[in-house]
């Protein structure tokens, strides 16, 4: 294996009965989903293995709920890896910082379930919306987004790919933006099954929520280095509150992280956690890497 880099998924990747195989076949995964409730005051491992999908998809469970599954499959693996550098897109950014060693994993739990909370409930449903634009530059949704600002809030909240990325905003906004896109040439414009208006200056609010908690917390140096998605860079110990802060509601640059770390010689990334999204837009973004994921325990075969 080449130089290795492992990656955690966001929200979105979610499905019911997700990281079962794994609690059913190693003790260290089984010790991760008991530890995710006792820190918590709801049966999260019940939600997570047995729904209903309903619950399982509200932001304040969804949130703990990836980051329990991401890191119960990490620990099944991680003797078989030696990442050189980790980073996740959203709220994999937090399973990132625990593999880390920056976060521990009970206090990541409780911080990413206060997260999704906050996230939920700093604007009202219906206000928002957020949408992905295909086929267009980034430099021409940013162009969209400034012509569509005369409608209300609206901005780039994820850069996923080259020609991936998801605006967020005021609800009228965004249905204006994606028909602007369309004229622009935009291959599709989808509207995302959310519940709020996610890293955009409306749920600021809600980092700054998060950021009181995250001052109480104990953060430690990363024994791996992690790259941050508010920067596209290296995350410093003393950096990692205002990041986590600012992550909420600015722009997610998950093809900034990728690019920074294939300048640096990357050659190998692993996905880790439900869903295989990362490793689909990775393809997208440089096509001669190395890619693979880990998300059922036969796929432990492939390292």
């Amino acid at each position: 294996m080449g130089k290795l880099a492992v990656m955690f998924p966001g929200q979105g990747a979610q499905f019911v009965g997700m990281g079962y195989d794994f609690y059913q076949n190693f003790e260290s995964a089984r010790r991760i989903f008991d530890l995710a409730n006792e820190a918590l005051d709801f049966d999260l491992k019940n939600i997570i293995f047995n729904g209903p999908e309903e619950e399982l998809k509200l932001t304040k469970i969804t949130q703990p709920a990836i980051l329990t599954t991401s890191i119960a499959i990490y620990e099944a693996v991680k003797d078989k890896l030696e990442p050189e550098a980790v980073f996740g897109q959203s709220l994999g950014e937090y399973s990132a910082l625990v593999v880390s060693g920056c976060i521990d994993f009970k206090t990541a739990v409780w911080l990413v379930s206060k997260r999704g909370e906050y996230m939920q409930n700093e604007v009202p449903e219906g206000v928002g919306a957020m949408a992905a634009v295909l086929g267009l530059s980034v430099e021409d949704v940013k162009e969209v987004c400034r012509i569509a600002k005369e409608k209300g809030v609206i901005e780039i909240s994820n850069i996923n790919s080259p020609e991936q990325t998801v605006i967020s905003g005021e609800k009228q906004a965004v249905y204006f933006a994606m028909e602007i896109a369309k004229q622009k040439g935009a291959k599709r414009c989808v509207e995302l099954n959310v519940s709020a208006p996610f890293h955009c200056s409306l749920i600021k609010g809600a980092g700054e929520k998060l950021k009181k908690h995250l001052l109480e917390i104990d953060i430690k140096e990363p024994q791996i280095p992690v790259v941050s998605n508010v920067t596209a860079d290296y995350m410093k110990k003393e950096d990692i509150v205002d990041l986590l802060e600012k992550q909420v509601y600015t722009t997610v640059n998950f093809l900034g992280c990728v690019n920074r770390l294939l300048e640096d010689g990357f050659d190998t990334f692993v996905e880790i956690g439900p869903g295989t999204t990362l490793s689909g837009l990775v393809k997208k973004i440089k096509k001669d890497v190395k890619i693979m994921n880990i998300n059922k325990v036969e796929d432990m075969n492939n390292l």
